[in-house]
């Protein structure tokens, strides 16, 4: 089981990889900011793969809370690229 985790691990951190070099050459902002909401989305499943890996539940809330401020901040960076400020 142990290689496995490891092999989607290992697939996981492939593609962030590639969504960061998504990133940094969309040619569009949207592009770019869906590729960063993508990279945390992976960050988190990341996270969950390790917890299950160890055992450990406390990745499993650091996951939470990531996904959590992951959704905010992609709120909060297409508000602003939309209307040009934050209030």
């Amino acid at each position: 089981m142990s290689w496995v985790l490891t092999g989607v691990a290992l697939v996981l951190l492939i593609a962030v990889g590639l969504i960061l070099l998504r990133a940094l050459r969309g040619p569009t902002t949207f592009d770019r900011i869906l590729a960063v909401n993508t990279m945390g989305t992976k960050t988190v499943v990341l996270l969950v793969v390790i917890e299950f890996a160890h055992g450990r539940a406390d990745f499993l809330d650091i996951a939470l809370l990531y996904a959590l401020l992951n959704f905010i901040a992609t709120l909060v960076i297409l508000k602003y690229v939309e209307y040009r400020r934050l209030d």
